[in-house]
């Protein structure tokens, strides 16, 4: 009798530690990521790429799972390309413009192109990158790419000519900081993270960016003007990377799924530039402000004014044996087959 005794409890002990050892197995098998945004997570920007962790999660079954960090609360905006390749972080948001000189082959989308929508530029972006697989982006694996809607002239006082434009101090990044100085304005580095502040304070007298600005950093309200010119109108290049070796430990059917994902988040991605781009116009025009579109002839003084900045990119492309002369006719062909003025 003892002898079934001490059986049942054994038997009842096996099963309990292999329930118990099922789950534990399992949980080693999840692969854990931190994804690094610097956009806030109320905003839609920031929603977005909170849906997009919990997307990778449903689409790999349970596989991978992404821990979000909104709000650049992990990474600074300017150091968090470094920081994935050195695994600080696993995924990464950020804009190639914030290290000007690492990407010469992506600082091209920067360039004042005549862009008139984001969805075009975050498709062209896309095409451009799997048309050139720049080696300057090796290090890490791309999920997928974006690029804001056409960069304007935001300023306190109204410009409405080239000649307004000498000695104002302008928020520009990347390759827009040569073309606010080729405007005649003094560009000024920081992130748009700093730009209200830079602005409220006189710090700057203007920033150049997209409608989408002045709503989602709240800028219609330390800028009173606009000045659209689509002419010369600018994008910023936006990526989503990922480590490579935190890539490479995924399941290959887990990876193949996310890759897909990336593809409707481009989309996604694009329509939702476009979206913020009517918000932050309609904002601005019922707050009081001036949008100031330029006529034909001014334009043509502004597009003029800002070639030398293309030429002096293609010409140091050339210097680094880059196929300059190819990436820029790419970005002009495909917005002038592609490009409509959405609103």
């Amino acid at each position: 009798m003892k002898k079934n005794h001490w059986l049942l409890g054994f038997t009842f002990l096996f099963f309990v530690c292999s329930a118990l050892a099922v789950p534990q197995q399992s949980d080693a098998q999840v692969i854990q990521l931190k994804y690094s945004n610097f956009f806030p997570a109320t905003q839609k920007h920031g929603i977005l790429g909170e849906q997009w962790c919990k997307d990778v999660e449903k689409v790999t079954n349970g596989k991978v799972k992404v821990k979000y960090y909104p709000g650049a609360t992990l990474t600074p905006p300017a150091q968090t390309y470094d920081s994935v390749v050195k695994g600080i972080a696993d995924i990464g948001l950020s804009i190639f413009g914030y290290t000007m000189g690492k990407f010469p082959m992506m600082a091209a989308i920067d360039l004042p192109l005549g862009y008139k929508s984001g969805y075009v530029a975050t498709k062209m972006i896309n095409a451009y990158y799997n048309k050139f697989k720049p080696k300057e982006l090796n290090e890490v694996k791309i999920l997928y790419l974006h690029a804001h809607g056409p960069g304007f002239v935001n300023t306190k006082k109204p410009i409405n000519k080239l000649e307004d434009m000498k000695g104002v101090k302008l928020r520009a990044t990347g390759q827009t900081s040569q073309l606010a100085k080729a405007l005649g304005a003094a560009p000024v580095a920081m992130p748009i993270t700093e730009s209200y502040d830079a602005l409220s304070k006189g710090v700057v007298d203007g920033i150049m960016c997209p409608f989408d600005g002045l709503a989602v950093w709240n800028l219609a309200e330390v800028v009173g003007n606009t000045t659209r010119d689509f002419g010369c109108a600018y994008s910023s290049g936006f990526f989503v990377v990922m480590n490579k070796d935190k890539w490479n430990s995924i399941p290959p059917d887990a990876q193949a799924a996310i890759e897909k994902l990336n593809q409707e988040y481009i989309e996604k991605q694009g329509k939702l530039w476009d979206e913020y781009d009517q918000e932050g116009y309609n904002l601005t025009k019922k707050r009081g402000n001036k949008v100031i579109d330029l006529p034909p002839g001014e334009m043509a003084r502004w597009v003029k004014a800002a070639r030398p900045v293309v030429d002096d990119y293609v010409k140091a492309l050339k210097s680094k044996e880059l196929p300059g002369e190819e990436a820029i006719g790419f970005i002009e062909d495909y917005l002038k087959k592609n490009d409509k003025i959405p609103f």
